[in-house]
């Protein structure tokens, strides 16, 4: 139940001015300590190895000796051991899993929807070319879905 205990003060306009401009700056500085943290990562990642184990096999296959090189090898050699959890990982971003194509038509399909209801509301004549191409997608992505379950 309202009271004046648990109401929210009002804040003057000078107040919202100077709680923004705070926010502004520490978003800003959050901002660059990411982008830091990126550069740094990627300096790291691009740093050549000097190691007795991972240098050799990645000379011998042709592989620039970097600690980048050697995480890749690390995760599928984990994956060659089983672990489920580095092979998702290392077909995802090898383009080999089904999960991005699925999300790109979920995309497609959103994008579809958003034109036909924008074409909708202003009246364009574009509207049925959109909706059949959503069709389209979603018809695609429902026999996707069965042919997985029946596999």
């Amino acid at each position: 139940m309202a009271n004046e205990q648990n109401l929210k003060p009002v804040r003057t306009k000078s107040e919202a001015r100077e709680r923004g401009r705070n926010g502004g700056k520490a978003s800003g500085a959050a901002r660059r300590r990411k982008a830091d943290f990126r550069k740094t990562l990627n300096m790291l990642l691009t740093a050549e190895i000097d190691s007795e184990e991972w240098k050799p096999i990645l000379e011998a296959l042709g592989v620039e000796c970097t600690l980048e090189s050697a995480l890749n090898m690390a995760m599928i050699k984990e994956g060659l051991a089983g672990n489920v959890k580095a092979y998702e990982a290392i077909a995802k971003y090898a383009g080999q899993s089904d999960k991005p194509d699925e999300d790109i038509r979920n995309r497609e399909a959103d994008t579809e929807l958003k034109k036909a209801r924008k074409q909708a509301v202003t009246g364009e004549n574009e509207t049925d070319e959109a909706l059949d191409k959503l069709d389209s997608i979603l018809k695609e992505m429902r026999d996707n879905a069965v042919k997985q379950q029946a596999e």
